[in-house]
């Protein structure tokens, strides 16, 4: 549904109505109840007036960004439809090449893809203050949240100096991309295939293998090196955060939207499940994994010019990467043995 197609005063009457029957309801929950797009909900307080909760802002993203490290520290939140990956700390070495952008901060690491960002707004939600970006369907593809300790004025002075002249509520909404169908495992080149990954050089090279050969993730995981892939439990990844968590293991876990990876390299400490929900809660760190999603988990090799890469790997029933898991590791080091044991030992 397109926005276009919606009275703005009545959807945001239909919003209202719903925060009153769902108090504690995120607006996430909301717009998919309400069967709009999150964005869709946003723009309603889009008024244009200076206490508005919502700003327009113009879309020059590479140029946002390269301002958000004035910010200091702050939370950034990354998520697709199952995991919310939120990190604090303060962005640095932001680096934007045409479409394509790098956080290489220690707490903010980030790939970004711009080719992705369509809508940008600051928001303003019960006194807390964040920048939240959107693909052109209307799905969040990231989002930076002032703490009490970031610098309130120069949110301020971006968001002035970023401020769309358009103010008005009306966005247009298109839909996501359709995904290409799955060719027909007989349709592949599977020992070339095989071949191919077994002469992988780095870890980012397997995307353009799977380009060449014409295989989405998970049939490649069906159809790869049968000593190099390995489907576990979809409990696995509790096992392996418990497990990283006891043995004080610094691991690395990689959340995606459509247009930013958001990486958390470190410790973690307290795992809690709650509910659905599978969620790490340490002061700089959370993730919150709706388990009933993960539909296949796989441990899965990759070589490279410093050994082999080993990594948990979550997806959902259609296929959708969820979580990337892995043991810390920079290039030109070779991965810990502590993280080949632990994985080794998932089920």
């Amino acid at each position: 549904m397109s926005i276009a197609t919606i009275s703005i005063p009545a959807l945001a009457r239909r919003w209202a109505e719903y925060r009153q029957q769902h108090p504690k309801s995120r607006i996430r929950n909301a717009a998919e109840d309400l069967g709009v797009s999150e964005m869709e909900l946003l723009v309603t307080q889009c008024t244009g007036q200076a206490n508005a909760p919502v700003t327009r802002l113009r879309a020059e993203f590479a140029d946002i960004l390269k301002q958000v490290p004035t910010l200091d520290r702050v939370m950034a939140l990354t998520r697709n439809h199952s995991v919310v990956h939120e990190r604090k700390g303060p962005y640095l070495e932001v680096a934007i090449n045409g479409p394509m952008g790098l956080v290489l901060g220690e707490d903010i690491d980030l790939r970004l893809f711009l080719m992705h960002w369509q809508h940008g707004f600051a928001v303003s939600e019960g006194g807390r203050r964040s920048l939240q970006f959107f693909a052109k369907d209307g799905e969040a593809v990231h989002k930076i949240y002032l703490l009490e300790e970031s610098n309130a004025a120069a949110y301020d002075a971006l968001v002035t100096q970023f401020r769309a002249e358009d103010q008005s509520p009306d966005v247009a909404v298109e839909p996501a991309p359709t995904p290409a169908a799955e060719a027909a495992d007989d349709t592949i080149d599977v020992e070339g295939f095989r071949a191919a990954w077994r002469a992988l050089p780095d870890t980012h090279a397997f995307f353009g293998l799977l380009r060449k050969f014409g295989v989405t993730r998970t049939q490649a995981l069906r159809l790869g090196p049968p000593e190099l892939v390995r489907q576990v439990g979809n409990d696995a990844v509790d096992q392996a955060l418990q497990a990283a968590a006891a043995q004080e293991l610094p691991v690395m876990l990689f959340v995606g939207s459509r247009g930013c990876i958001q990486i958390h390299t470190g410790l973690v400490h307290r795992i809690v499940p709650m509910g659905p929900w599978l969620n790490v809660l340490d002061p700089d760190f959370n993730l919150h994994l709706k388990a009933e999603d993960v539909a296949e988990s796989w441990v899965v090799q990759k070589p490279t010019t410093d050994g082999i890469v080993t990594s948990l790997e979550l997806f959902d029933a259609q296929g959708n990467n969820l979580l990337l898991f892995f043991g810390k590791r920079k290039p030109g080091i070779p991965e810990q043995d502590a993280w080949r044991k632990l994985v080794a030992g998932l089920n």
